[in-house]
């Protein structure tokens, strides 16, 4: 490998005009991060005008900044207030939250800024040592690929719900039917749309996470603290221990591995990497009960995931043109609107660029960790705000979040009514999790299994044929069955 033009790009990030553009970057992500409902793509579509009269390099270090930027952020309203502004936020808040009401909100934030910055950056080491060959294997991915994996990733929403696995099951299938309203993508006929227009395009993420985890939370709280039994959360620890650090250094070393490798595949990304380490993590541990009690891990491994998946996202954009998410899409068009067309042979014919952005992360990476420890202390003294004064703030943020995403009424009613719904799982022993996810994943698995099945005529051992989807399909198999050959040897031994 030639390092020459690894160095020169290094040479490029340290000039003033692309450091002060890394750190914008890097602090609006944040900002979008802890605004529910924004996100990122929503934001670089905003600032997409801004970029025109830069330097293409410039103009996407910042949207880069931003991406990864806004994955930490998410994690502070996730710990906190648990809204998860994002998809891939909404693991942390099983955990995450949990630890804020114990008095560790400081742990929580600590572990997911070291999480994140390690993930992050072993990341970018990864992708500038071996981009063009795992986009190479990203490649091979299709539409039967694509399904096996989607399944696995439901399958796994099971396992990271905290009560009983039927009622995880019945949420999921939920989020699942949820899923499929709103026009049919072959057809075009409308799916429980109720003859409602704002319907017709389907449901979106952001109300749904919104109402299930924001509402339903504060309208359960608020039922709690009439019947007297709700505690306030006291702040004790602003940073995680030593303890906590080795406790939660194998999940950091995990979720890296599993959320770059998870990153690089299309449609793969942030949400379905801190789904599985989460779920790898709770199913290694010896006391899988304290997920959703409290656990480190149970924040590390996901944070952890979410950001090396964030980074290794760019492989396929920047080495084959293909974005693979909705925030890669955006900075897809960004280059293109810079009059640079990303492929096999960027690297080649504009190395500045590439190496420039690429080296960018490592900066923007130690930017978040320096700025993130200070204010951990800052976040903290959020949960100090008396719940009277701070569930009123809540409501109005998540609202406001919701409303600025697509300006719509609608919208915020669709919140209230997710909302009731939230409230009502919670108090007859659903968690939302299991829903919001499979929601997520729900529209991935309908279009890759409906064209898998035109690509096989309709046959489906045609997923069996196939390397990488029979391998993923076994892999699949062996995690449902495992618990259940599991409990066979365990009676036998009795």
């Amino acid at each position: 490998m030639d390092l020459a033009p690894v160095l020169d790009g290094f040479g490029v990030v340290l000039e003033p005009t692309n450091l002060l553009h890394c750190l914008i970057g890097v602090v609006v992500g944040m900002l979008v991060g802890v605004l529910p409902g924004l996100g990122p793509a929503a934001t670089i579509a905003i600032l997409l005008p801004l970029t025109f009269d830069v330097e293409p390099v410039t103009a996407i270090i910042m949207l880069a900044g931003i991406f990864y930027g806004a994955q930490y952020g998410g994690t502070i309203t996730s710990v906190l207030l648990r809204l998860p502004g994002e998809a891939s936020s909404v693991v942390t808040v099983f955990d995450g939250y949990a630890l804020a009401r114990q008095g560790r909100a400081g742990t929580a934030l600590g572990i997911a800024a070291i999480g994140s910055f390690v993930g992050g950056t072993a990341s970018i080491v990864v992708l500038s040592l071996l981009a063009p060959l795992i986009a190479g294997f990203a490649l091979d991915f299709g539409p039967p690929e694509y399904t096996a994996l989607a399944l696995l990733g439901i399958l796994l929403v099971a396992t990271v719900s905290n009560g009983s696995r039927v009622k995880a099951v019945v949420a999921a299938c939920v989020g699942l039917l949820l899923a499929t309203v709103g026009r049919d993508a072959f057809t075009g006929s409308e799916r429980f749309t109720f003859d409602l227009l704002p319907l017709s395009d389907g449901l979106d993420f952001v109300p749904i996470a919104m109402g299930v985890f924001g509402l339903g939370e504060i309208l359960h709280n608020l039922e709690q603290r009439q019947q007297g039994t709700a505690t306030t959360a006291t702040v004790a620890n602003a940073w995680p221990s030593r303890s906590d650090l080795r406790q939660s250094a194998g999940a950091i070393g995990r979720g890296s591995v599993l959320g770059f490798a998870l990153g690089v595949l299309p449609g793969g990304g942030a949400t379905l990497s801190s789904l599985a380490a989460y779920a790898v993590e709770k199913r290694r541990s010896k006391t899988p009960e304290r997920f959703g009690q409290g656990a480190v891990e149970g924040v590390a491994a996901p944070e952890t995931a979410n950001n090396a998946a964030a980074t290794s996202s760019f492989i396929p954009l920047l080495t084959l043109g293909i974005p693979a998410n909705a925030t890669m899409a955006m900075i897809f068009g960004a280059l293109l609107i810079q009059g640079v067309t990303p492929g096999p042979q960027l690297v080649d014919e504009d190395p500045e660029l590439f190496w420039g952005v690429v080296n960018s992360m490592y900066l923007g990476n130690v930017l978040l960790l320096i700025m993130s420890i200070p204010l951990v202390g800052l976040f903290v003294k959020i949960l100090r705000v008396r719940p009277a004064v701070l569930a009123p703030i809540t409501v109005l943020i998540t609202l406001v979040g919701v409303y600025t995403v697509r300006n719509s009424v609608f919208d915020i009613a669709l919140v209230i009514a997710f909302g009731a719904l939230g409230y009502l799982m919670k108090k007859y022993g659903f968690e939302p999790g299991p829903l919001v996810l499979a929601f997520v994943l729900g529209s991935l698995l309908e279009t890759s299994l409906r064209r898998s099945l035109l690509l096989f005529e309709g046959d489906p051992t045609g997923f069996l044929t196939r390397p990488i989807s029979g391998t993923l399909l076994a892999l699949l198999a062996v995690v449902a069955l495992f618990p259940l050959v599991q409990r066979l040897v365990r009676t036998r031994a009795r």
